[in-house]
């Protein structure tokens, strides 16, 4: 199985957005939190920065959007260029629909789940997704505390794509760092987005230990 690193900006300085993301080439992408202060309690940046920071990444993008009316906003941010764009499906009217819609601007479609939302109605399509993240604490905030909880969901969801043949990535976020890594990945975890994990000392040190933990299992 492929591990990919996908540091988060979210515990970044945001005041040198661009020398950030230089400090984390090594990874395989970088996830980009985007928040409304209205699906979440929490505001971040919004389109025209997502616009700039795909100008000047020296990895792919990896775009979670945290935000109402999915269906309208989500296709937008797969016109920046990013590589992937995920949605919640709590925020969704039409999430095969809305997918669809990234996929045609030329990105990878993904869908989020918060950690007590049923997945049964993403697994039910797996078809119409390139990815599916699961929320391993509640979206809105860094720092927070991985939830083992979400595990056997993780289980689930990875035992779904193995029996559908399709090539369906796997995402966690929240709380990875390299006492909970292990766990993610043996649950089925192919995609790991770290924070606190990367940005709390030496990016490159942190991604490559992260990597070296998650292949243990893998």
């Amino acid at each position: 199985m492929t591990i990919r690193i996908a540091p988060s900006i979210l515990s970044a300085d945001f005041a040198n957005l661009e020398r950030e993301l230089g400090r984390i080439a090594t990874a395989d992408m970088v996830h980009v939190d985007v928040m409304d202060n209205h699906f979440v309690p929490n505001l971040t940046i919004g389109l025209p920065v997502v616009t700039r920071l795909q100008q000047v990444s020296p990895v792919p993008l990896d775009v979670h959007l945290m935000v109402s009316d999915a269906d309208t906003n989500a296709p937008k941010y797969a016109e920046t260029g990013a590589a992937s764009v995920t949605f919640h499906i709590e925020a969704a009217t039409d999430p095969v629909a809305t997918a669809a819609a990234i996929r045609s601007n030329g990105a990878r479609a993904a869908v989020a789940v918060k950690p007590g939302t049923d997945i049964a109605p993403v697994l039910d399509h797996l078809d119409a997704y390139d990815m599916v993240l699961l929320m391993t604490v509640e979206p809105g905030f860094g720092g927070q505390a991985f939830m083992p909880q979400v595990m056997p969901k993780l289980a689930a969801a990875r035992a779904a794509v193995a029996a559908s043949g399709l090539d369906v990535w796997l995402e966690v976020d929240g709380g990875i760092a390299l006492d909970t890594v292990e766990e993610a990945v043996s649950n089925g975890a192919d995609t790991l987005v770290a924070g606190s994990a990367v940005y709390g000392g030496d990016p490159a040190e942190r991604i490559a230990g992260l990597r070296a933990a998650a292949s243990r299992v893998a």
